[in-house]
């Protein structure tokens, strides 16, 4: 069976769904790393944060608590990169079984389909998982390098590189924090793609929840609305 007819083995609403979930994937993580000023995203503001925390930390002394601020959110990266790794790990066993996952999906979906049909279906979420995996690893490093940029900071407050190094851990502290949530997304993206499992109209819909709920925790929510001081 040739890959041209392997691919005729999926419905065109299949190949709609499985753009809508692209597109909607692509399209929140523009909105969310490209968000004016007047309008910003969580993820926009909690930049600003950063960039703040690093002119305070000159001041501070001594900066224990700074240290272990980033120990713990290495420590988030490495957990939800574990996390991921199992998870990639259970995809893959499951392909590696794929008759068997055939004939439960099949019996739960009632529809009867080849079994490429499913090996894709978790092909495609294992790449998703992959795709977060690599992102918290690197969120993971870039932390560490912030943290090893945040100690060259001098302890004089008045020295003259000491603003220019700690404005330098707080932008590799927020292309870490940016890599991080792209990880966080890929995973969304990745648990909606399961619902492709029971065919493209769950996908669709799980496509729509998915945006919903990211849409509103980084444009609408409660905690944005106190990062912005506006809450009542």
């Amino acid at each position: 069976m040739t890959w041209t007819h392997r691919l005729t083995l999926f419905d065109t609403l299949d190949y709609v769904a499985l753009g809508l979930l692209i597109t909607a994937w692509l399209l929140i993580g523009w909105c969310v790393e490209s968000t004016t000023l007047k309008y910003p995203s969580t993820a926009r503001i909690m930049s600003g944060y950063r960039r703040e925390w690093m002119v305070q930390m000159i001041n501070r002394s001594p900066r224990i608590f700074d240290a272990q601020i980033l120990a713990s959110l290495r420590q988030s990266t490495a957990f939800f990169a574990s996390t991921v790794a199992i998870a990639i790990g259970g995809t893959l066993a499951m392909l590696g079984n794929a008759e068997h996952i055939t004939d439960i999906a099949n019996d739960l979906v009632m529809v009867s389909e080849p079994i490429f049909v499913w090996e894709a279906k978790l092909l495609i979420i294992s790449l998703f998982l992959t795709n977060a995996f690599l992102k918290f690893v690197w969120s993971n490093r870039l932390f560490g390098y912030a943290a090893v940029v945040m100690a060259s900071v001098p302890n004089d407050p008045e020295d003259p590189i000491a603003l220019p190094r700690a404005n330098q851990s707080a932008e590799i502290n927020i292309t870490a924090a940016r890599s991080f949530n792209r990880g966080l997304r890929a995973v969304y993206f990745g648990v909606a793609m399961a619902a492709w499992l029971l065919g493209p109209i769950p996908l669709m819909i799980a496509t729509a929840f998915t945006l919903a709920i990211i849409w509103r925790r980084e444009f609408a929510s409660h905690s944005r609305r106190i990062l912005m001081g506006k809450a009542k």
